[in-house]
């Protein structure tokens, strides 16, 4: 059984109601990692989580949301190993997974409803990485990522 890390700030608690029992209805284990409440909380703290739980082979896959989707996928994309995309389209769910291999996909909660949101994740767990030329560029992306990687 695959992994999916849900990781959502305040603005996702109520569309998270709708797609953790979706999503495990497609046979995934979800792991939260986000919160349950609707008081403020910081989305880069939820992003490195779930990020993390990739990045160490804990989760195969994330979903990360906020309110628009821009802050946590910036603050995943920070952890190594970490391609996280932006999504509020069924293509760009399905080509970050076809030709970017993906592993965490990020949307916002104030910019989608639950039912787009569905749609985005069919796509992003349906869809597996295409290989090939594609694989030289992500190749390219990770060369860079080690190029500019700092020490801890």
């Amino acid at each position: 059984m695959k992994t999916i890390v849900y990781g959502n700030d305040h603005s996702g608690v109520e569309l998270k109601k709708e797609l953790i029992p979706y999503i495990e209805a497609k046979g995934y284990q979800v792991i939260n990692v986000g919160t349950d409440t609707t008081e403020s909380v910081d989305y880069p703290v939820i992003g490195e989580k779930v990020a993390n739980m990739v990045a160490e082979g804990k989760a195969d896959f994330g979903i990360a949301v906020c309110g628009t989707g821009l802050g946590i996928s910036l603050a995943c994309n920070k952890v190594n190993g970490i391609r996280a995309c932006v999504c509020s389209d069924a293509y760009t769910a399905k080509y970050s997974r076809l030709h970017n291999n993906c592993n965490i996909l990020c949307f916002g909660a104030r910019v989608i409803g639950p039912e787009t949101a569905k749609m985005l994740i069919d796509e992003f767990l349906d869809t597996e990485f295409e290989g090939g030329r594609h694989a030289r560029r992500v190749d390219l992306i990770t060369d860079i990522e080690r190029r500019n990687r700092t020490a801890k």
